[in-house]
């Protein structure tokens, strides 16, 4: 083993194998930035790149990008609260309210340096693992990875808003998207109202992007705030310094962390989705001050970063050992993996042993690169967070809308974003929480895979309680929720649903939503009775069994909120007027309006007019910007969509009616 190690550091070091994973590393800064691209696009534009590389070249530049992304998409999860891939959902909750609060620079800080550590202590306990790890693995079966994913939802659910109810909804709801057209196990059609988008079901980018970056921009453009709600000026010299110092000070949650990450990573399908909220939950349960937890507490960054990252090399083990990639990206590396000739299992922990801890070295130092690259970097790219809201908004509307393009290149895709997007702001205002959906939507297709082939197997329930592991994750499951209803586990801050800026909800809102998810639910219900097929009924009706009571309980909740909010005000119509004026509903259904004219203008003219016009009238009627300087943002974002989506990438832009 040691000899194995020894001989794949060599490789890593070798030329020009050094060279290419610098290469990796540089790309995987920039597409992990990027909202909307992540790991898997990156390693689909560079896989063929390698196809006449030497297999430690090829994979130092596969690694070297797959190792950063996760580093790097932590830019626009701090600086916009945009998720820039799966593995920074977490990081969004303390990291965007701490930019709100002018520390960008302490939570990057922060975030880089248990980057790297996460990235090199993964890889070093993977290794150490290696000969250990592969019995516990194969202890796992269906029921395992069932249950599993369902604690990794409970745990969101409980620990991302302020109310378990409503996060267990919110839960219901983005499993429920996941049934939406053919499922892996029938092929019969399910809830696509004849729309042929929806036959392949929705994407994961276009309702990321939509549920977390669409509110964001549109408070920014109605309020003309800043992402920072303090000046620069009110910021200290070091915050960088600082966030090094709070990793320092919270060493022992960086390392359980990492070994969260790395133990957790090792999970086929479904360790990558879910360890950054495992470590999240575990930083704020095992704070003695939750406190500030939601609402910008720096060990919200520290514990999901360092997961993220040491899973990087946690995902590796099973792609070589069994074949079964541990995450989309390894997917993409197991392909390379068989273009290069090499065959998945003993032969690559015997023969091949070289190449694989060349792999998980090549993790290690592209963490520690990246890191610091982007430690210099971000001391830029925190001034990013004082500009002014008109001049930020048009740029990162183009980027998101062609980001969430990149799922299918149709316009779905955006009409998917537009209305996830109204939903978010509306759950924002509501005080229900996002994250639950997206994981929730994650983990669906597994989720709903392994519990109809348990049903088929095990003929029954009686795995629930007759296999060990099965029975210890059931009782976390209900530890978790049992301990959040008691407000134990979840942060102090979160007890009370807030809105925008930390505001109280609005009960008003949070009814209309509930009313509407119960009325979508009871439609779900009928829709499935006319299935033909058992199997196709079977998981959507399992989920109504949760989200209805559940919903009904917070209607409940909601009806005494709001009555209460009536009373106050002095009778509907003034508790309505002041509601009104905390949505600020005019100005924001005017930004909404300006939104959808970007798909229909699109129709008529294509991208490049509909993109660079919004971004014009924008600047001239919000920002108050000169023509000039209107005509030259809009000069750079027309560039931006044809040399960066239209031509290096080759993303097909839309067929216009005027332009083809």
């Amino acid at each position: 083993m040691i000899d194995g190690m020894l001989a794949g550091l060599v490789l890593v070091f070798s030329w020009p194998t050094i060279v290419y994973l610098l290469l990796g590393v540089f790309v995987g800064m920039w597409i992990g930035a990027v909202p909307g691209l992540g790991g898997v696009v990156g390693l689909v534009l560079l896989l063929p790149f390698t196809y006449a590389m030497e297999p430690a070249p090829a994979f130092a530049l596969l690694m070297g990008l797959y190792a950063v992304t996760s580093t790097s998409d932590t830019i626009p999860a701090i600086m916009l609260g945009i998720p820039g891939s799966v593995a920074s959902q977490a990081t969004i909750l303390d990291g965007y309210p701490l930019a709100k609060k002018g520390q960008a620079a302490r939570a990057f800080g922060a975030a880089y340096t248990v980057s790297a550590f996460g990235g090199v202590f993964g890889a070093l306990v993977m290794a150490a693992s290696l000969p250990v790890l592969l019995p516990i693995i194969f202890a796992f079966g269906l029921p395992e990875f069932l249950m599993l994913a369902v604690l990794g939802l409970t745990m969101v659910s409980a620990l991302a808003g302020g109310s378990v109810t409503r996060g267990l909804a919110v839960a219901a709801l983005g499993l429920w998207l996941t049934t939406v057209g053919y499922a892996e196990t029938t092929v019969e059609p399910r809830f696509y109202l004849g729309i042929d988008y929806l036959l392949d079901g929705f994407r994961i980018v276009p309702i990321a992007l939509g549920l977390f970056g669409i509110p964001e921009l549109l408070e920014m453009a109605v309020k003309n705030t800043s992402i920072s709600r303090v000046e620069l000026s009110g910021t200290r010299d070091g915050a960088m310094l600082r966030g090094i110092k709070d990793v320092l000070k919270h060493r022992w949650l960086t390392v359980r962390s990492s070994l969260v990450g790395a133990y957790v990573g090792i999970l086929p399908g479904l360790g990558g989705s879910i360890v950054d909220w495992i470590a999240y939950g575990h930083a704020v349960q095992s704070a003695r001050d939750k406190s500030e937890f939601g609402s910008g507490d720096i060990r919200g960054v520290i514990a999901p970063e360092a997961a993220n990252n040491s899973s990087r090399a946690g995902a590796l083990i099973p792609t070589v050992a069994f074949g079964i990639p541990g995450s989309p990206g390894a997917a993409i590396l197991l392909g390379a993996l068989v273009i290069k000739g090499l065959q998945p299992g003993p032969d690559m922990l015997t023969f091949n042993l070289d190449l694989t801890f060349s792999m998980i070295w090549d993790i290690a130092f592209a963490n520690i690169l990246a890191a610091a690259l982007l430690m210099l970097l971000s001391r830029h790219i925190v001034k990013i967070a004082f500009l002014p809201a008109h001049s930020v908004v048009p740029g990162v509307v183009v980027v998101l809308l062609m980001g969430a393009w990149v799922a299918t290149s149709s316009m779905g895709d955006w009409w998917t974003c537009l209305g996830m997007g109204i939903l978010g702001y509306a759950m924002k205002l509501g005080g229900w929480p996002r994250p639950p959906l997206i994981l929730a939507f994650v983990l669906g297709t597994m989720i709903e895979n392994n519990y109809q082939l348990t049903m088929q197997v095990y003929d029954g329930f009686d795995w629930m309680y007759q296999r060990p592991i099965v029975v210890c994750i059931e009782i976390a499951i209900v530890v978790t929720v049992f301990l959040a209803a008691r407000g134990v586990s979840r942060p102090k801050s979160a007890r009370i649903a807030t809105a925008e800026d930390g505001a109280p909800a609005t009960p008003l809102m949070s009814f209309a939503l509930a009313v509407m998810l119960l009325a979508l639910f009871v439609w779900v219900y009928f829709a499935a009775q006319a299935f033909e097929g058992v199997e196709a009924a079977r998981f959507p009706v399992t989920i109504l069994l949760v989200a209805i009571p559940v919903l009904l309980l917070v209607l409940v909740n909601d009806i005494v909120a709001c009555s209460r909010e009536i009373r106050n005000c002095g009778g509907f119509v003034p508790a309505w007027v002041s509601a009104n004026e905390r949505w600020h509903l005019r100005i924001s259904l005017k930004f909404l309006g300006y939104l959808l004219a970007i798909p229909l203008v699109t129709y008529v003219a294509g991208q490049l007019v509909a993109l660079p016009l919004f971004v014009v009238i924008y600047a001239r009627s919000w920002g108050g910007f000169s023509w000039w300087t209107s005509l030259a943002y809009a000069a750079a974002s027309l560039l931006l969509v044809w040399g960066l989506y239209a031509s290096i990438m080759a993303m097909p832009l839309y067929p216009s009616l005027l332009f083809g």
